[in-house]
């Protein structure tokens, strides 16, 4: 306490402040991975949240006093981060996804995935944008993806489901801050349950995935995320497999599937040698996202349901 007591007292300019926050979070050993990947961005950000400003990282902005009241409301925010380890994202209730705000809480996981960058190219060239009418986002959380695709193709019906009464909670917020009432239905659904008769030509999908071994080596950060998004069996692929079964019956004629497992995609591709999934590349970082066609899906039907009843058994 004496050796925080005089750190602060050193501060000076909002810079000095956000450069205390970055050693403080250091010296508490935290993990970054919810929206910054590193001390002094995580510092930075929750700095101007405290101060509800706009980031600025002009010279004049860093360089500027601050008053002892904002060190205490800064300081404040930044022990918490340390004192819970919640993802800077649940403190603050707030977390940037496709270049959209949103809000979460602890009922939905914070907004971390690669699909950001296949909606902001409106998953070109495996879908025409004219050709896409329904879109299925399973397992939406906290309804980002699902919102982020409702803008990327302004003429299409977008359906968000999940079996989380809490995050669906969460997902509708959502929709009502984004205006999107009208072409964005919400639907309590395990999996497909309650999707009879639905057909869609994109299902996009980040549902849980982490494997046993995974979950007992992850963070204190991660474990402040609801365990329902997150464990999925001993391989990570206790929903991805069923999902891959029943989608036949939701696929348009020309529809494609695609979905994240993460660090799940060396399990998936093992169980099934012959699937030829589609792996994609991403420029800013991101891996285990597969996607496969509607005939894919027919194809290997049998394939998909002989592994899901090994998962049922």
């Amino acid at each position: 306490m004496e050796k925080t007591i005089a750190a602060l007292s050193q501060v000076k300019s909002l810079r000095d402040m956000i450069y205390f926050g970055a050693n403080a979070f250091e010296d508490a050993s935290l993990y970054f991975g919810h929206g910054t990947d590193n001390a002094l961005d995580e510092a930075a950000y929750l700095a101007f949240f405290a101060l509800k400003e706009k980031p600025d990282f002009s010279d004049e902005k860093l360089d500027s006093p601050v008053t002892q009241d904002k060190i205490v409301l800064i300081n404040d925010l930044f022990q918490q981060r340390i004192d819970t380890r919640k993802p800077a994202a649940y403190l603050t209730h707030q977390a940037w996804f496709a270049g959209l705000a949103f809000y979460v809480n602890e009922n939905v996981l914070v907004p971390r995935s690669p699909f950001a960058e296949l909606i902001a190219e409106q998953f070109q060239p495996w879908v025409k944008q004219d050709k896409v009418h329904h879109i299925l986002d399973l397992c939406t959380g906290s309804g980002c993806i699902a919102i982020a695709c409702a803008y990327a193709f302004p003429n299409a019906e977008v359906d968000a489901a999940d079996i989380s009464k809490e995050a669906l909670e969460v997902a509708k917020r959502n929709r009502e801050q984004h205006q999107l009432e009208e072409r964005l239905n919400i639907i309590e659904s395990n999996l497909f349950s309650q999707l009879q008769g639905r057909r869609y030509d994109l299902i996009v999908s980040n549902p849980p995935y982490v494997d046993a071994e995974d979950m007992a080596n992850l963070p204190d950060e991660y474990r402040c995320e609801p365990e329902l998004g997150l464990t999925a069996g001993e391989n990570g692929l206790d929903l991805v497999i069923p999902m891959l079964r029943d989608a036949k019956d939701h696929l348009s004629p020309d529809g494609v599937i695609i979905v994240e497992v993460g660090n799940s995609e060396e399990a998936l591709a093992e169980l099934f040698p012959q699937v030829p999934f589609m792996w994609l590349e991403f420029e800013y970082g991101g891996h285990g996202v597969f996607m496969l066609d509607a005939n894919e899906i027919i194809k290997h039907h049998k394939t998909f349901s002989a592994a899901a009843e090994n998962i049922s058994s």
